[in-house]
């Protein structure tokens, strides 16, 4: 799963709650698997708008379901070239594993993984409390600022993609007892979700 700032955030550890809380407004995090390649085209095309997600009341099944399947998403999403569509083959796969741990399909396990980055994208990941997407951006972009370390290109590159992310509505969490949730297993999420943004 590509990171949206991998480069630049990787050593302040806190790609995955940038990747979540941008990839979140846009209502379709970690759901790369499913999407094909844009295409190289000649005249711009007209943009497309990301599916909206759908919000739904997580459980601590589906958490769980998340956590138990991850490591068998991964598994199978990590060979696929990337800006590659997986094939049916894949897809077959997806679905074989979604089904394994409780889900209707990849679709569903998808769905679930969307919301909770929705929620995961305003926690504030020195006090895990949330907090909201604009605090932590906001935050991160503190960070950055002060990273005497990171090249400059890098810097500048975030910041900018940060204050990208500033400007862009966030998606308000609907169901706020998945706030509450998600905090309870924000650790294993983090873990779980983040480990190959790292």
């Amino acid at each position: 799963m590509p990171a949206l700032l991998r480069p630049a955030l990787a050593a302040l550890g806190v790609a995955c709650l940038v990747s979540a809380a941008s990839l979140a407004s846009s209502g379709s995090a970690f759901a790369q698997a499913k999407q094909p390649a844009p295409a190289q085209q000649a005249a711009p095309a007209p943009q497309q708008q990301a599916p909206a997600l759908k919000q739904i009341a997580l459980t601590d099944k589906q958490l769980d379901g998340v956590l138990a399947a991850q490591k068998d998403i991964d598994a199978i999403t990590e060979k696929l070239p990337e800006n590659t569509a997986p094939d049916q083959k894949v897809i077959a796969q997806l679905e074989e594993v979604a089904k394994k741990h409780g889900f209707a399909g990849y679709d569903d396990y998808n769905n679930v993984v969307d919301n909770i980055s929705l929620v995961i994208g305003g926690f504030d990941p020195a006090t895990k409390k949330y907090v909201g997407p604009e605090a932590v951006i906001k935050g991160q972009i503190a960070q950055i600022q002060a990273d005497k370390k990171m090249p400059a290109k890098e810097k500048k590159e975030a910041l900018d993609e940060l204050n990208q992310a500033l400007k862009t509505p966030a998606l308000q969490v609907e169901n706020k007892g998945n706030i509450d949730l998600v905090g309870k297993y924000y650790d294993k999420l983090v873990a779980a979700l983040g480990d190959d943004e790292n």
